[in-house]
């Protein structure tokens, strides 16, 4: 009898998973920025919903570190010979 062969969601299409990844990262941004701007607004005490408090500042040090990784990695990958040649032309 004969399997029927289905696609992996994720190892057949990788642009899926960046896509995923990346939209969450949006959602997380904009979940922590329509916090801070109801809290500057006055709408809640940050004290009063401690919950959402404590789950905005965990999703901000994740963006961060990620952030702070990405560029890193950015940096790290560079070829110096580029570099080079960009500042040698005063870019």
């Amino acid at each position: 009898m004969a399997a029927v062969h289905m696609p992996h969601p994720i190892r057949d299409h990788p642009g899926a998973g960046r896509a995923a990844v990346d939209a969450f990262w949006v959602l997380a941004i904009g979940v922590i920025a329509a916090y801070a701007f109801f809290a500057a607004l006055g709408a809640f005490s940050p004290g009063d919903v401690l919950g959402v408090t404590i789950a905005v500042a965990v999703l901000l040090l994740l963006w961060i570190a990620r952030a702070f990784l990405t560029a890193h990695r950015a940096r790290a990958e560079r070829d110096p010979r580029l570099v080079h040649a960009r500042e040698r032309r005063g870019f």
